[in-house]
């Protein structure tokens, strides 16, 4: 007999599309994330959002606030809480840099995504600065642009 096909769906990311709209977005850093036992069933499942999170850094750590993991249907009356502040594993000097640009003023700390990785949840932070409204227009007029331009390559074929 073969093995059995692992089923891909199953370890999908879930992606802040929010983020590139809203934000320019600046460096990136990869960081873990301290779970319960049930979010990172949750997570598997695809049952998490962060369209509306941002990480703080309060204390020398850093916060993923207002990020979305459901509660896991299989779980008792110890599941998680959904909302709840979760700490991000960064290095030190990671903090700091991320303390520094954000104190200077303009600048956020965004998640992008949130992932497995050799079965660890990480989560993708990026630096952002907000975008005005005459920016978001831009942005939009650029990729129908570049729309057009893929459909007349496309017909010429």
């Amino acid at each position: 007999m073969s093995a059995k096909k692992r089923d891909a769906s199953r370890h999908k990311e879930i992606r802040n599309a929010k983020a590139g709209r809203d934000f320019f977005i600046g460096e990136r850093y990869e960081a873990g994330i301290v779970l319960q036992g049930t979010e990172v069933k949750s997570i598997r499942l695809g049952n998490a959002q962060i369209n509306d999170a941002y990480a703080r850094i309060e204390k020398g750590a850093v916060w993923l606030c207002q990020a979305h993991i459901g509660e896991y249907r299989y779980g008792t009356n110890q599941n998680h809480d959904p909302i709840r502040k979760r700490k991000l594993l960064l290095h030190e000097r990671e903090i700091n840099k991320l303390r520094g640009a954000v104190e200077a003023g303009g600048k956020t700390i965004v998640p992008l995504r949130l992932y497995m990785k050799n079965g660890l949840v990480k989560v993708e932070i990026a630096l952002g600065t907000g975008k005005k409204l005459y920016d978001k227009r831009e942005t939009l007029k650029r990729k129908e642009a570049m729309r057009e331009a893929e459909r007349a390559m496309r017909a010429r074929r």
